[in-house]
């Protein structure tokens, strides 16, 4: 099974390409939906979150709080550093889970969608990058919009990132989504017919 490594910045598109390649038929394991399923109420790694960060990352109805942690990760790099190597490992196995069970039923392609693929160090664990590509300027302004964050906190979460310019070198294939929704889905109907359905 060719597994294909769709990764960007936060906030450059990846999960609109994601939801665009699944529509037309493509296998999609996405890690940012993992993220969510692994700090579940009941899951080891919500454990491990609040033996390392407190109780006061819990909600009243036994959820992780994710405002809170977010705040704490994104303006302290060893406690971002403490997180991943409790929520990496657990993404990683289930990614696994879900390709293995992919590769069981005969698909041909897969795409794993991780916004840190490169920087969590899982490239060798796919067979080629994708990058979902866009300036930086674009990306603070759709990242405050999107998450209602002031700049500061927008660049700060920017910041904990590989710079996209950096990232967009290593993608075999760079998806360019500085247009509209259109030019993007054009770009992927053409990618679509070159890299995956021929």
């Amino acid at each position: 099974m060719r597994i294909i490594g769709l990764t960007g910045g936060i906030a450059s598109g990846k999960t609109s390409v994601a939801d665009f390649l699944e529509r037309l038929g493509a296998a999609v394991v996405d890690a940012d939906l993992l993220a969510r399923e692994i700090v579940e109420p009941g899951e080891p790694a919500l454990e491990l979150i609040v033996a390392a960060f407190g109780r006061q990352m819990l909600n009243r109805d036994g959820t992780l709080n994710r405002a809170a942690l977010a705040e704490i990760v994104f303006s302290d790099p060893a406690a971002r550093h403490t997180l991943e190597a409790i929520t990496h490992p657990a993404i990683r196995a289930r990614a696994d889970q879900k390709l293995a069970r992919l590769r069981e039923a005969g698909t041909a392609t897969a795409f794993y969608v991780a916004p840190l693929l490169i920087e969590a160090g899982n490239a060798a664990r796919v067979d080629e990058i994708w990058v979902v590509y866009l300036d930086r300027e674009s990306q603070l302004v759709r990242l405050m919009a999107r998450d209602s964050l002031g700049r500061e906190a927008a660049l700060q979460r920017i910041a904990s990132q590989m710079p996209m310019e950096e990232k967009k070198k290593l993608g075999r294939v760079v998806i360019d989504n500085r247009g509209t929704r259109e030019e993007l889905e054009a770009q992927l109907l053409r990618l679509w017919r070159e890299e995956i359905s021929r």
